[in-house]
């Protein structure tokens, strides 16, 4: 079955920055009715650690974890769990703060005055979005179902019959009594329509038939979720998210897919990246530049294409560390490599050579942690031969990673090598943290002082 409403890439506007959107309103209200109510009393300080307090407890209680398929009351429950933390927060924080001397009373108002308007907002936003779907056919997301007809049907309803939720259904896919084949030609039909989430009945799909598509998802960066049959469960990664009153299953939780945590990091790579360049590359650039153009024709920098968030291609940044040759887009450094410079090689060593890539972060290319991006050549060919290595593409690469503090960094001499670096990368996609962050970095700079055996 196939619906034949007439959909293009325009349609589908993700809009990923709506949540960065809301949060930047709900602290101008903040901030706007607080200077009304304390005028002269609250400083800059005080009005940036009230913002603070705000976002860590709307990252505790997932505050901003709104969806397209959220109900209203879900939405007040949310509203209600934030106002309840954010005024203990700040009644305590006075009770503490006893050099700031303002009325308990005029706090209480501050307090219900930005209930009021952030619920107004909240709201707001939530039904414009649905009318901005339904009306304009926009911000839509391409769907199909895998399953019969029978078992999908509400699902099916409630595409079909909700377009202000945003979901087009495009097909649906019966596999019972078909061939291998008629799967493959089900994924292609996916890859050409630009279908960006897959729907599957568990009771209705084999073990096989669900382990294809979930590595067909992994490698085209498609989301995979499921309608469970009501059995066990087969996956401590899945989580339950409800459409109306059906339960849908999720294959993968990404935590930096959340507005707020991308926020945190996006905060944290632009201040660390913005110190570096700074205090440490404005000067360095030009004694390094100097030794390399002494030793070795050529330019300072090393540029090279690698592939980033969604796979998308950006250039990437080193201090030049070899002699100009014709392998160096598709032959890593080997030990004793002869194309490595003196010079090089001591930049290698320390991994000197990767600072220029905090310019790649500064950029928006790169994370300072994240999955180490490969040559293009090599990620086409891992691609085909490792499961789920497209999966390191749902995230921005990293400068460093918490495979390379693990000791899988440079050179893949073995299969496990890759391997590793895989299980690594997955684990830090789908169980990342700020201070998860933090480690790594401390790490790396532990590591570069010790020395590492791999880095040349």
């Amino acid at each position: 079955m196939e619906n034949k409403k007439s959909t293009n890439i325009s349609n589908k506007g993700y809009s990923k920055y709506l949540k960065s959107i809301m949060a930047f309103i709900d602290l101008s209200i903040i901030i706007c009715v607080s200077l009304f109510f304390f005028k002269g009393k609250f400083n800059a300080f005080i009005l940036f650690s009230i913002s603070l307090l705000w976002v860590l407890i709307a990252i505790y209680v997932k505050y901003y974890e709104v969806h397209r398929y959220t109900k209203m009351i879900t939405i007040g429950r949310l509203l209600l769990r934030q106002f309840l933390f954010f005024s203990l927060a700040i009644f305590a924080a006075i009770g503490v703060c006893n050099e700031l001397v303002i009325s308990r009373n005029n706090v209480f108002k501050d307090i219900i005055v930005i209930f009021i308007l952030i619920s107004i907002s909240k709201y707001t936003k939530h039904y414009l979005l649905k009318i901005y779907r339904s009306e304009f056919g926009r911000n839509y997301r391409n769907t199909v179902i895998f399953g019969d007809v029978k078992s999908t049907l509400a699902l099916q309803s409630f595409f079909e019959e909700g377009p202000e939720y945003g979901y087009i259904l495009k097909k649906i896919f019966n596999l019972k009594k078909e061939n291998d084949s008629f799967l493959n030609d089900c994924l292609a039909y996916i890859r050409e329509e630009s279908v960006d989430e897959i729907y599957c009945s568990i009771s209705d799909l084999n073990s096989v038939q669900i382990n294809k598509i979930i590595e067909f998802a992994d490698d085209n960066l498609k989301k995979v979720k499921f309608i469970p049959d009501h059995k066990e469960v087969f996956s401590k990664k899945m989580y339950y998210e409800y459409y109306g009153y059906i339960p849908i299953l999720s294959l993968r939780n990404i935590p930096l897919e959340s507005s707020i945590n991308m926020i945190v990091k996006r905060l944290f790579d632009i201040v660390f990246a913005s110190i570096i360049i700074v205090f440490i590359l404005s000067w360095l650039v030009p004694l390094l530049g100097i030794c390399i153009r002494i030793e070795s024709k050529g330019s300072i920098f090393f540029s090279q294409k690698r592939n980033g968030i969604n796979n998308k291609e950006f250039s990437c940044y080193k201090f030049r560390s070899m002699v100009r040759n014709n392998e160096a887009n598709s032959e890593q450094a080997t030990r004793n490599d002869i194309r490595v410079t003196k010079m090089g090689k001591f930049m290698r060593s320390t991994s000197i050579d990767e600072l220029p890539q905090f310019f790649n972060v500064l950029n928006g290319d790169m994370s300072v942690i994240g999955p180490r991006p490969h040559m293009i050549k090599h990620n086409e060919k891992y691609a085909k031969k490792v499961k789920k290595f497209m999966v390191r593409n749902f995230v921005k690469p990293g400068i460093t990673g918490l495979a390379q503090v693990k000791g899988y960094r440079g050179e893949i001499e073995t299969d496990s090598d890759i391997i590793n670096r895989i299980k690594f990368d997955l684990f830090y996609i789908e169980n990342w943290s700020f201070l998860l962050d933090l480690k790594i970095v401390l790490q790396t700079v532990t590591n570069v002082v010790k020395g590492e055996d791999k880095a040349y």
